[in-house]
């Protein structure tokens, strides 16, 4: 596996690195040794049910690896061959029965302090129309919800953009507005640093949730038709945005905090609201996310990193130094995939189970659980939930069903707002 440096998971920016490659490699092995890990056996049921649905997943990384690794281009790192040394490429995701995925535009949040990240995002976005344009026979760029019922029909990938954190925006509505007429259509209010606007659960708060100006933002948002992600923020953020958004919100790619007390996941007292608001939580696959123990160990990385280049500022190898010294001695155990199911179950449980999808974060975290390296491995997931007593029609809803219906929603809501 490569471990990529620099977005949700590790949340450090383009240039940090959580462990050597050959160091976690073994730190994995002997984890799975130790436990006995086995991987899951899909049966031919599971996957007759898995083909007659599709995943939708809620973010990946794929963009910012190709802009860092690929020189932004599909010449470069051609996504119709095998890559693996990446978690993507088109025959993994046709082999884990990926059929619309949100693709994340993620820009690191310390861009904002050069003036930036509105740019840099308006980058990304165009990475992705590339790579439409380059594969037309595999995805479809998508901006509403009859576009990924017609890309669907085409046997296609829908393909939707998200931004990964207001700070693209730059404290501007104006720039907003472009973000969501150049076809992004979720973005997240913060990533690892608080805004002026909307405070990170990764950081010092300013605004105790949403500023004055955050709730115009999430207000403009549900005007536009784009939904308000509340990843990577504070629990007094989230709440505010339920409390302020008329449509329904997403976490694009967060856990559950009972599972596993890391302050990227979601509290209980959250979740409850979710049948109110109608939104979805879409589960992260990141170990260091997903695993009680791995948690603990990762509950400052954010901070952690910011430190770091505070110290180092652009002497990458003091920086990865200093990480692997510390991740020795505290690990990110991987995990296996009944982990990363076992927040499923609890965000089934507690916010129901029209309430729970799927945001892996694959290209963007160092460690994965054993049985889900990949986009290949989804069917697994599905094998597991029938395990566990899941209806075939549940297994649907988890897969996609309720992120499509998050998004019909919210352009009913942008109708009525735009007809006020």
């Amino acid at each position: 596996m490569k471990f990529i440096p620099g977005n949700g998971g590790n949340g450090f920016g383009a240039s940090f690195c959580i462990l050597g490659v050959v160091q976690q490699c073994l730190l994995a092995t002997a984890w799975a040794q130790e436990n006995h890990a086995e991987m899951v056996q899909v049966s031919e049921k599971a996957s007759q049910v898995h083909r007659q649905s599709y995943v939708f997943d809620g973010h990946n990384d794929l963009p910012w690896v190709i802009r860092s690794d690929g020189s932004r281009s599909f010449e470069v790192i051609d996504i119709s061959r095998d890559q693996p040394e990446m978690h993507t490429d088109i025959p993994r995701l046709r082999a884990g029965g990926v059929g619309a995925q949100y693709w994340s535009v993620y820009v690191p949040a310390n861009t904002a302090a050069s003036g930036k990240s509105h740019q840099m995002t308006i980058e990304q976005i165009e990475i992705v129309q590339a790579m439409c344009e380059k594969y037309p026979d595999i995805f479809r760029l998508c901006l509403n919800y009859e576009d990924i019922l017609k890309a669907r029909t085409e046997q296609k990938i829908a393909s939707l953009i998200g931004v990964e954190g207001g700070h693209s925006i730059e404290n501007s509505l104006e720039k907003l507005r472009r973000l969501f007429n150049m076809g992004a259509r979720y973005m997240t209010l913060t990533h690892s640093e608080t805004l002026d606007w909307a405070d990170s659960c990764s950081d010092e708060a300013k605004s105790d949730g949403l500023s004055e100006f955050g709730k115009e933002v999430v207000r403009e948002m549900n005007r536009l038709g784009m939904l308000v992600d509340i990843s990577h923020v504070s629990p007094q953020t989230m709440q505010a945005a339920l409390d302020t958004s008329e449509a329904p919100v997403i976490f694009s790619h967060s856990s559950a905090r009972s599972v596993a007390d890391h302050p990227r996941n979601v509290p209980d007292e959250i979740l409850k609201q979710m049948p109110k608001n109608g939104g979805v939580v879409m589960v992260n696959f990141f170990s260091g996310f997903v695993v009680a123990e791995s948690a603990e160990n990762t509950k400052d990385m954010f901070e952690r990193g910011c430190a770091l280049r505070a110290k180092y500022g652009d002497d990458e190898e003091a920086i990865r130094k200093e990480m692997a010294a510390f991740r020795a001695k505290k690990p990110i155990l991987p995990g296996t995939i009944h982990d990363l199911v076992d927040h499923i179950d609890h965000i089934a449980k507690v916010a129901g189970v029209d309430h729970v999808g799927i945001g892996s974060d694959y290209d963007g975290v160092s460690v994965l659980p054993k049985g889900l390296e990949d986009v290949s491995t989804y069917p697994a997931i599905t094998q597991i939930l029938l395990d566990r007593g899941y209806s075939e029609a549940d297994i649907h809803k988890i897969m996609s069903g309720n992120i499509l219906r998050v998004i019909r929603e919210s352009e009913t809501v942008a109708k009525w707002l735009q007809a006020k």
